[in-house]
């Protein structure tokens, strides 16, 4: 992937990439046309020269020359429906990675508000469109005067016949535009709202039946359906009215253009063959005014698409060229850190100082709501620190490569997700250079290489959809080893024996302690007290604010004795 292109202009520059491809494709439109107009000629040849000479070898002569040429323009209709193909491809090949990108990151940023932007969906959406029939409409418009002039070489009266029927079918389209555009408005926003709908459900079926939701969200999925269907009748009757409306006007016309040449050959200004030929030409001219209506959801559909991909990709912040750092490997340090809630302006975590050195191991406690899991998202760079900093062996985690820190830090967050794949591929996170030793040497860490080695096949057994085949014990266990894999510097754990039993308690205190040693900071939220059992520090948080921070023993004791006015910051003594 391209990453000095500025992400506002990534969409852009994709399709000017493929600025040869539709310089082709444009070429290719004009040959097309020009062979187009094969059939009125030859028409006009038949009736002119061929029924008045009763000449069978001119027949055949003009016959032959013209399944020539529309052999010829097929096999042009042809190239240029792969050529489209070919540039959807294109284009889908260049803006996948980054739609998946701002699809994952894009929530993290932006929070809820990112809940309506699918970049990936709206990418789909336009390649789509460019590798369908639509943009074939749009490329034979441009040739309608073409066909108009030669009307004009046939008689003046039936150009301006012409003229003036196109510009009615024109006044239709752009009324076509106008009336379409707030319909298919109200149509898109009803089916992200019935998509997003469909995918919660999916995603807490468990909840649904065990607590009897599902009469009430069928009920309330009757009401989406029912915004959906009112946005579709809508949008959908006035589409087959512009379209009934302009291929009804197009046979006026053409039946209009045969009566009208009718009269001038009755006066003998032009002969039957141009009589014929005119009104063939005629519904030529128009058809792409017609396919383009015809084509009008789909193509509007698109250009919705595109706007909302180019804003999703515009909202990214673009990647920096970052100098190359050494792997971090001595301090941990947040100082008056405060962190905002993605797409949110309240406050959830504010004026928190620490100070860890490597093999400390942190603990962060405290009540429910008090912030604990919102201070370790921004420590590991999930969520932006919106005032403070936090720096690793001295440097702020945006001066880093983004690549080298994914592999100083690890997260074990509060809901273990595995991704479809095997249990191997799940702990080595997908890595393209899959190291077998560090995967085993990671799940014996974890306590978890007997009960994988229970599984039918082991570590390539597959997980299944967010490690659907495995308990949430198992997943937790599993997610542990992922987050020990390829020794990191800093380890964050957030709740990590939710799920865990006095023998996975252990095996993780045993991890803890093994990290520690080698030098890593061990950081982990906790609710019970063996999960603090390795740790030699704490912090703990109280609405959102640093309450106490400094040995464990020390703030322990102050939690247990608090003195009067309520509790202080403890100092780091060790």
């Amino acid at each position: 992937m391209n990453q000095s292109i500025p992400n506002k202009l990534r969409v852009r520059s994709a399709l000017r990439a493929c600025g040869a491809a539709f310089a082709g494709i444009g070429l290719f439109s004009m040959i097309i046309n020009v062979l187009m107009l094969t059939g009125p000629l030859f028409m006009l040849q038949i009736y002119d020269r061929v029924l008045s000479s009763y000449s069978v070898p001119t027949l055949l002569a003009f016959a032959a020359l013209a399944l020539a040429l529309f052999i010829f323009m097929g096999i042009l209709e042809y190239i240029r429906s792969k050529i489209l193909v070919r540039v959807g491809s294109r284009l889908n090949e260049q803006l996948s990675g980054f739609s998946f990108e701002s699809a994952v990151l894009l929530p993290l940023k932006m929070g809820r508000r990112a809940e309506k932007l699918n970049p990936v969906q709206e990418l789909d959406q336009v390649r789509q469109f460019i590798a369908g029939p639509g943009p074939l409409a749009v490329f034979d418009v441009p040739w309608m005067p073409i066909y108009i002039a030669v009307i004009f070489l046939f008689h003046p009266a039936l150009g301006y016949f012409a003229i003036a029927g196109a510009v009615i079918l024109v006044i239709l389209v752009l009324a076509n535009e106008f009336m379409l555009r707030k319909p298919m408005a109200a149509l898109a926003q009803a089916s992200r709202t019935r998509s997003g709908m469909i995918e919660a459900s999916r995603r807490n079926g468990e909840v649904m039946m065990s607590m009897g939701l599902l009469n009430n969200m069928l009920a309330r999925w009757a009401d989406r359906e029912t915004e959906f269907a009112k946005a579709q009748l809508s949008s959908g009757d006035r589409l087959a009215f512009f379209s009934s409306v302009t291929k009804t006007f197009r046979f006026i016309l053409q039946s209009g253009i045969l009566g009208f040449a009718a009269y001038f050959v009755l006066q003998g200004e032009i002969s039957p063959g141009i009589m014929i030929a005119a009104s063939i030409i005629l519904s030529r001219a128009l058809s792409p005014i017609e396919q383009a209506v015809a084509h009008w959801r789909p193509m509007v559909n698109a250009r919705m698409s595109y706007r909302r991909l180019k804003d999703a990709l515009a909202s990214m912040p673009d990647r920096e060229q970052r100098t190359e750092l050494e792997s971090p490997s001595k301090t941990l340090m947040a100082k008056n850190v405060i962190v905002v809630a993605p797409g949110d302006n309240s406050i959830c975590v504010q004026g928190v100082n620490i100070e860890l050195q490597a093999g400390d191991g942190l603990g962060i406690i405290g009540p429910s709501a008090s912030g604990k899991t919102s201070f370790v998202r921004a420590l590991v760079g999930v969520w932006p620190v919106a005032r403070g900093e936090i720096r690793l062996d001295g440097a702020r985690l945006d001066q880093w490569n983004p690549e080298a820190l994914a592999k100083a830090i690890a997260y074990l967050p509060q809901d273990v997700e595995l991704f479809e794949g095997t249990v191997a591929e799940n702990i080595s996170r997908f890595s393209g250079e899959r190291d077998d030793e560090k995967i085993v040497a990671a799940a014996k860490l974890a306590n978890v290489h007997d009960m994988i080695l229970a599984l039918p096949e082991g570590y390539e057994t597959h997980v299944g959809e967010q490690g659907a085949v495995l308990s949430a014990g198992q997943r937790q266990r599993v997610g542990l080893a992922r987050t020990l894999y390829g020794q990191p510097f800093m380890i964050v754990l957030d709740e990590p024996n939710s799920n865990l039993d006095a023998a996975g308690e252990e095996a993780l205190n045993q991890a803890i302690t093994h990290e520690r040693e080698r030098g890593a900071i061990v950081i982990v939220v906790a609710h019970r007290p063996s999960a603090i059992v390795s740790l030699n520090k704490l912090l703990m948080l109280s609405g959102g604010q640093q309450t106490a921070f400094g040995p464990k023993e020390d703030v322990l004791a102050q939690v247990s004795n608090p003195p009067k006015g309520g509790l202080k910051v403890v100092g780091d003594k060790s």
